[in-house]
């Protein structure tokens, strides 16, 4: 599912109108993830076909996409693509756009999974976004933070994380679990109730960082499937 739909509730996500109002609002009153929500002209299908087969993440840019055979609607995709890096630019962002055919996955038989497809957080040392926009292929899901747990607080979870450290000091317990990102991943809750970043909207989404005036938006990737077309995302 790719739609962008909320349940009632949903009191941390605000949707803006604009770019600039997507630039301009603060994260304030618990709100912690802004959404542009747009229905985009172009082809982006068109273009992923043309890009042909490939694994893992492929970056793009525009010596990769105008040279690309494509009809007018592909074309006004790319159109499309070139102009969101171009305003992220302007706003002294550095977006990347890549056609991510699969992500690697964390193998490790630890207790807390941290790659992509784990509900997580982003983190900074300081004040920072996220900014992301899905345009072919599926999108981010994304979590309430009163629907979520940290996977390092579940009993269970912490006391097999406890064991792996070995040792008995709180301290350099956390940061062990700040160093290997295991605090920043999360676990639904059983009433949770998930919901897609959709098709086309630019979103951006607060992080974890020291003073932060919200918490962070809580995100994942969409799992990978055989046969599911490749993906289409800008982040920055």
């Amino acid at each position: 599912m790719n739609v962008f739909s909320l349940p009632p509730g949903y009191a941390r996500i605000k949707r803006v109108k604009s770019f600039h109002e997507l630039v301009t609002t603060r994260f304030t009153d618990g709100v912690n993830a802004l959404c542009w929500e747009r229905a985009l002209p172009g082809d982006f299908g068109e273009v992923v076909a043309q890009l042909g087969d490939g694994e893992g993440i492929d970056v793009l840019d525009e010596a990769r996409l105008l040279p690309l055979p494509l009809g007018v609607a592909g074309k006004a995709a790319v159109a499309i693509l070139l102009e969101d890096q171009r305003r992220l630019r302007e706003h002294h962002l550095d977006p990347v756009l890549n056609c991510i055919h699969g992500y690697p996955r964390d193998e490790g038989s630890g207790p807390v999974a941290t790659d992509v497809f784990s509900f997580h957080a982003d983190s900074a040392t300081e004040e920072a976004d996220t900014w992301l926009c899905t345009y072919h292929g599926a999108s981010s899901e994304g979590l309430q933070n009163d629907e979520a747990h940290k996977r390092v607080d579940i009993p269970a979870t912490r006391a097999e994380l406890l064991r792996e450290f070995g040792g008995d000091d709180d301290e350099q317990f956390r940061e062990y679990l700040n160093e290997n990102c295991y605090d920043l991943h999360y676990a639904p809750a059983t009433h949770a109730r998930p919901f897609y970043f959709g098709l086309g909207n630019l979103w951006r989404i607060a992080l974890d960082y020291p003073g932060a005036a919200v918490p962070p938006c809580i995100h994942r990737a969409p799992a990978t499937l055989p046969g599911q077309p490749p993906r289409l995302l800008l982040i920055s």
